[in-house]
């Protein structure tokens, strides 16, 4: 019969971390419950939604919880009710006791507030995982190479593995990171300091972005492990379980065309080649087709958008640097912002073949191992 007090604030930062896997819309309806586990040595959050899967523990020894343990248990509890419960009581901290029937009494000050819960032993199992040979690296580094790649998933469900990010390591020590849609593609690569075994593996891009807010400490060193169908990514207190996309991802370092295929090179400046492409985008939104076109001739680069119904955009761009031919090649401009968006540094190199054929942006140092494609698109 579970009996602790704590400190509000505290328990709900862990409550908030913990709730960020349990959905709403489950199937089971014990997934819309949080797992609270006391036992001596603290409290142990664990929430679920089929997919994703978080452990969050709470150390007895931890000076801002001001935890004191009575009597240890186990409980579930309706997750979103129990936060709201929670965070409306009026003192700092709180006091929580199970009684009969699988009930809690939360106390604060003169607040008194009793839930009904249901047994631990209703709650599905989280798959046990081998936890041997991590990969380890900082969430700061893991959270920087999906940010450059997964904004180029796939929201289409027909092509499902093209919904994930394909992550692969091999030589055991090249972190690959790669997303694709189909019509764009980014890849980051990276050298890890720390050897693991090779993997291949396609990461939900829904887990990708929950991974983020979960692990909001950037300097923490993350443990990595893997099975067939599952991803377990840990510190020192939160357990962060995922299901893996069924399938193989396609072949894209196909797609990365080679140095002599290359026409035309141009250097531009970040953000105005961003901000000349925000102002095309308010017009090409009005267009059937959606894009903006580049004309390039001799040292002239301009970029032009025309909608019947709502006006035209005629931009002249003056590049860093040119060399190659001339060309003219329409895109749509948001997979272009996207793409500088992500991209830290203040010169871009954008790479042509044709106007038929995608083009490739790098930052302009070669410091990065860092490569986008955008596929133009075929106008009359």
């Amino acid at each position: 019969m579970i009996n602790f007090s704590i400190n509000k604030t505290a328990f709900l930062n862990n409550l908030r971390i913990t709730k960020q896997a349990i959905s709403t819309k489950v199937a089971i309806p014990t997934l819309s419950k949080i797992k609270i586990d006391v036992s001596t040595e603290g409290i142990t959050l664990t929430g679920s939604n089929g997919q994703i899967s978080i452990e969050n523990f709470l150390s007895k020894d931890d000076e801002n919880a001001g935890m004191l343990i009575t009597e240890p248990g186990s409980i579930l509890l309706e997750a979103s009710f129990f936060e709201s419960v929670v965070n409306n009581l009026p003192e700092v901290t709180f006091d929580f006791k199970e009684i009969e029937q699988n009930q809690v009494v939360l106390t604060s000050g003169q607040s008194e507030i009793t839930l009904k819960g249901l047994d631990v032993e209703m709650y599905p199992r989280i798959q046990e995982m081998p936890t041997e040979n991590p990969l380890k690296i900082r969430a700061g580094v893991l959270k920087e190479i999906f940010t450059e790649t997964a904004f180029a998933v796939s929201t289409q469900e027909s092509r499902p593995i093209l919904t994930g990010l394909h992550l692969t390591l091999t030589d055991n020590k090249i972190l690959k990171s790669v997303a694709t849609d189909s019509h764009r593609m980014s890849q980051r690569v990276i050298t890890l300091d720390k050897l693991s075994e090779d993997f291949d593996l396609v990461l939900p891009n829904k887990s990708v972005n929950s991974f983020k807010s979960v692990f909001s400490d950037d300097d923490t060193e993350l443990d990595i492990f893997f099975s067939s169908n599952q991803i377990l990514i840990r510190n020192e207190t939160i357990s962060f379980y995922t299901r893996l996309v069924e399938g193989n991802y396609p072949d894209t370092n196909r797609l990365i065309p080679s140095d002599a295929d290359y026409t035309l090179d141009l250097t531009f400046d970040v953000a105005n080649l961003r901000h000349t492409m925000d102002r095309a985008k308010l017009l090409s939104n009005a267009t059937t087709n959606g894009t903006v076109k580049l004309s390039i001739t001799g040292d002239q680069i301009i970029a032009t958008v025309n909608s019947p119904e709502v006006g035209s955009v005629h931009e002249e761009i003056t590049p860093l640097a040119k060399s190659g031919d001339d060309l003219t090649i329409s895109f749509n401009p948001q997979y272009l912002i996207d793409a500088l968006k992500v991209i830290k540094e203040p010169e871009v190199r954008i790479r042509f073949i044709s106007p038929v054929r995608p083009f490739t942006l790098v930052p302009k140092s070669d410091t990065l191992d860092f490569v986008q494609l955008v596929t133009p698109v075929r106008t009359n």
